[in-house]
């Protein structure tokens, strides 16, 4: 990318190897979570934090902030300059406030914290990982200090997954959301709904190479490049791009209900395609990739829900389940569509339907902003969550696989994450209206599979920009919207309440 200002340009040279040592970084933390043998973990964590101490190296050179502090001086920068001014200020100002040695300490503890809660959670005991948890949690205290907040220390965090984010915005959002979810989930129980119905397709056994065919049959439907992406295989599914020409996706086999994996699949997809359809010229910039984590996950709840859980794509990939999955053979369409939609309060985040899910991510939301504010201790983690579980969910974990160990977001570091969700869902909601009214006829077209147009749409609203503007500017320029819930709970009464 060449640019008309010669310090941007300048700083897009400098910043090749700044770039370079996050490729290797992604590279290695995807290998890490699926073909590395569980011996090369103490190697692979000094690796890791040497190459985060050497990017950081790169990013505090005086040449290089002299570089950007110039360039925030610079009269008539472009909208990809200014972002690419934005993203980097950001970064440096947030890297000379934390020590080199908060750095190193992160990077050994999330290596040896994700292994140790790997082994935690198969065998179902907190106290295996509680250590590891403490010594994270205290690791992110301490750089939430560094980095520095107005009211609440959690605001340091969040704003580091979502620009200007903070405690208050968010209490709003759950505080709106929450009571009105519950709401919708009661009546769904109480009149007996057929989306809360078992359906006998959940407790079949599939074949893993059938459905691992079905998986790869869907993104070929979905037009994925596959020179460009590929799939594997890990615990939890992710996300890793190298760089705009090599995005890898994960997703997970199971044995049984089959729309997991599927779900899976779909959601990373979208983030992938997010990174696939940025406008090419901002590969090796600080502006390649999404706006934020919860403009990234606006994308792959809008195809795993809004588009994946429709009653026209059901129809549309119903051949393909039933040519891979002879169990399903016999079902119908409208049977497919109410197993993708099935409603149940449960235990596990990752496999919860549409109207749950943000249920889940509250209870995280609450023990998240306690444990930062100095009103959960680690230990009482347990405990809280399974309280706030039964009163929300109306369920209680027997195990802690079930509650506390369920997810690998915090063996990571990566408190400030969980919100994202819900803020990516809520925007989810916001585009499918929008699109909606641009594109006459767009789930006759879902169908049909011809996904030309939503590509097409979402490229030119979103996908195409990278980072170069901040969430909530992307989204009041292209949306007109802000992190609105009206949009989702509207979605969900007309979809399950028909109102």
């Amino acid at each position: 990318m060449r640019l008309e200002n010669p310090v941007v340009n300048q700083i897009l040279d400098a910043y090749k190897p700044i770039w370079s040592l996050k490729h290797a970084i992604s590279l290695m933390g995807w290998d890490f979570e699926t073909y590395m043998p569980r011996e090369g973990t103490e190697g692979r964590g000094v690796a890791d934090s040497q190459l985060h101490l050497l990017r950081k190296d790169l990013l505090l050179n005086k040449d290089f902030i002299g570089l950007v502090e110039s360039a925030k001086l610079q009269g008539g920068l472009g909208d990809f300059e200014k972002g690419i001014v934005r993203v980097l200020d950001r970064e440096i100002t947030k890297q000379i406030k934390i020590p080199k040695e908060l750095t190193e300490a992160e990077s050994l503890a999330r290596i040896r914290g994700n292994m140790a809660w790997r082994e935690a959670r198969a065998k179902s005991d907190f106290k295996m990982y509680e250590p590891h948890l403490e010594k994270m949690i205290e690791i992110k205290k301490q750089i939430a200090a560094k980095l520095g907040y107005e009211k609440h220390p959690y605001d340091a965090l969040l704003d580091t997954f979502e620009e200007q984010l903070t405690v208050d915005n968010l209490d709003k959002v759950f505080g709106a959301l929450t009571p009105r979810i519950q709401k919708i989930l009661k009546k769904l129980v109480d009149s007996n709904s057929p989306f809360c119905k078992e359906n006998k397709l959940g407790n079949s056994k599939y074949d893993i190479k059938k459905l691992d065919d079905l998986n790869h049959d869907v993104l070929t439907l979905l037009q994925y490049d596959m020179k460009r992406f590929r799939m594997d295989i890990s615990t939890h599914p992710f996300t890793e791009t190298m760089g705009l020409n090599d995005i890898r996706i994960t997703t997970r086999y199971e044995g049984t209900d089959f729309k997991k994996s599927i779900f899976s699949t779909i959601h990373e997809a979208g983030h992938a395609l997010y990174d696939l359809q940025c406008n090419p010229s901002l590969s090796f910039t600080p502006i390649e990739g999404g706006s934020s984590l919860a403009i990234h996950e606006s994308q792959s709840r809008f195809w795993e829900n809004i588009v994946c859980r429709s009653l026209p794509f059901v129809q549309l990939i119903s051949p393909l389940i039933r040519k891979q999955l002879d169990f399903a053979n016999q079902t119908t369409d409208d049977e497919l569509y109410l197993y993708f939609n099935n409603v149940k309060a449960d235990y596990i985040r990752v496999d919860a339907d549409e109207v749950t899910y943000n249920l889940h991510i509250a209870i995280r939301y609450e023990i998240e902003k306690k444990i930062f504010g100095e009103e959960l201790s680690v230990s009482e983690i347990p405990e809280f969550w399974n309280d706030r579980m039964e009163q929300l969910l109306g369920v209680r974990p027997t195990k802690d696989s079930q509650g506390v160990l369920q997810d690998t977001h915090w063996s990571s570091g990566l408190f400030g994450y969980f919100p994202t969700y819900t803020l990516g869902t809520l925007v989810s909601a916001i585009i499918a209206s929008k699109m909606r009214k641009d594109l006459e006829g767009y789930e006759e077209d879902i169908k049909w599979g011809n996904f030309d147009l939503i590509r097409k749409w979402l490229r030119l609203k979103i996908h195409q920009y990278g980072s170069t503007y901040a969430p909530k500017v992307l989204l009041d320029n292209n949306l007109s919207e802000g992190y609105n819930p009206d949009y989702f709970v509207t979605y969900l009464e007309t979809k399950y309440l028909g109102s």
